[in-house]
């Protein structure tokens, strides 16, 4: 059975091809094909990788993220650096959908109903959703007929106890939507699962936080395979310090800052474009810059590494409270996977818990790894990211369980 995969982000159109038969590897596969479209004001990138070895990475003219889509869809059959001969070879279309409220809990084939509710939800992640939205659409176009399975990120988290998710404020926050659900739940996921191959125990007895590092940033406490609390709410900008976004903050900044005729607008785009590592620093949200100039003495650089590294020791402090202690620690996404610096900090104060790093397994590798010392009582973990793998997997679950009913999904 061959899957497509879509994972649509504010910035960037990434897809990936993978195969599955019969059963599936405990180890994430090499996608068959795979295509990733980013953009910016400046320019748009197109880079294109298959099997057989074959790789382009070249500029392209982009009119909207709508047309990224299209282009990976024309690379993916033609070219040198194609992955199907024909577009009718693929059974199935996943896509990796940012928020799904509390009416999705679990990974859903696309209806025409389904798909109407979805859009209800896009106000909550309109960057996200949007383009998600969008993706269905042109999918239907190009591949009539084929089953679309939307897979929720929120959807992990969607256990979590009263406690956990309901906001401090009025009841009727609660009876309108407004609660915390939580995001990266498929990546959390699947890096408990990854965890529990890796270390060879049963989910069941772990309890574990993992921390989603990248330019969203979130934290999860998992105990018995579930999400009992996470550190993003009911938007990706609640919780930690993130590349462009604030994260948590007191909200009274926010009314201050209405009463001096902010306009919603503004707020919004400040929160989520230009505060975190790049309002801080003044150069970069990508942490690789922030360490580099910190390294060379800039010191409003080394401001926003250290409130970085502040706050993420906070919040896994608070996740391991949750669980009562902790078992495993996970380090994943872009600067879970890569940052040596943001690693070494996170856990210098964990010793506590009967922590302990080793500094010479603390390196950059291409394979998931552990960096724990051997007499470290806390495994520490670094475990890529396979967000598409993991959607193919739930694709192929659910087709699995309902072989010969085929959903498409009718945009109207």
């Amino acid at each position: 059975m061959k899957i497509l995969v879509l994972n649509s982000g504010s910035s960037s159109q990434k897809c990936a091809l993978y195969e599955i038969a019969d059963s599936i590897s405990d180890h994430p596969p090499a996608p068959l094909w795979q295509g990733k479209v980013e953009w910016s004001e400046r320019d748009s990138k197109i880079e294109l990788r298959n099997a057989q070895g074959a790789a382009l990475s070249t500029s392209i003219p982009l009119e909207s993220p709508a047309r990224a889509l299209e282009c990976l869809l024309d690379a993916l059959s033609h070219g040198d650096v194609r992955g199907v001969s024909s577009l009718s070879e693929i059974a199935v279309v996943g896509h990796r959908f940012v928020h799904g409220g509390s009416e999705f809990r679990a990974p859903t084939r696309i209806s025409a109903s389904i798909l109407e509710s979805l859009r209800r939800f896009a106000v909550f992640a309109p960057l996200h959703n949007q383009a998600e939205l969008e993706g269905v659409e042109i999918i239907a176009r190009h591949l009539e007929g084929v089953p679309q399975i939307a897979v929720f990120d929120t959807a992990f988290h969607s256990q979590m106890p009263p406690a956990s998710y309901v906001y401090p404020g009025p009841h009727e926050w609660l009876e309108r939507g407004i609660r915390r659900y939580g995001f990266h739940g498929i990546n959390h996921q699947y890096c408990s699962e990854r965890t529990v191959q890796l270390l060879d125990r049963n989910l069941a007895s772990l309890r574990i936080v993992t921390c989603h590092l990248g330019s969203g940033c979130s934290l999860a406490a998992i105990r018995d395979g579930h999400s009992v609390d996470t550190t993003m709410g009911f938007t990706p900008l609640e919780g930690l310090m993130m590349s462009t976004r604030s994260g948590s903050i007191d909200p009274g900044i926010l009314t201050y800052l209405m009463r001096q005729k902010c306009s919603p607008d503004e707020l919004d785009e400040a929160l989520n474009t230009k505060s975190g590592l790049l309002g801080i620093s003044g150069i970069s949200g990508d942490m690789r810059d922030i360490v580099s100039a910190m390294k060379q003495g800039n010191e409003r650089a080394r401001l926003a590494f250290e409130i970085f590294v502040h706050r993420l020791r906070r919040e896994i402090g608070a996740m391991i409270s949750m669980l009562g202690g902790i078992d495993a620690l996970v380090f994943t996404a872009g600067i879970g996977e890569n940052s040596v610096e943001v690693r070494a900090a996170a856990c210098e104060n964990l010793s506590y818990t009967g922590l302990k790093l080793d500094g010479e397994k603390n390196a950059p590798s291409a394979d998931d790894h552990e960096i724990s010392a051997s007499d470290s009582a806390v495994r520490v973990l670094v475990i890529h990211a396979q967000e598409e793998w993991a959607i193919a997997r739930e694709c192929w679950r659910l087709l699995s369980s309902t072989s010969g009913n085929r959903v498409s999904a009718t945009v109207s």
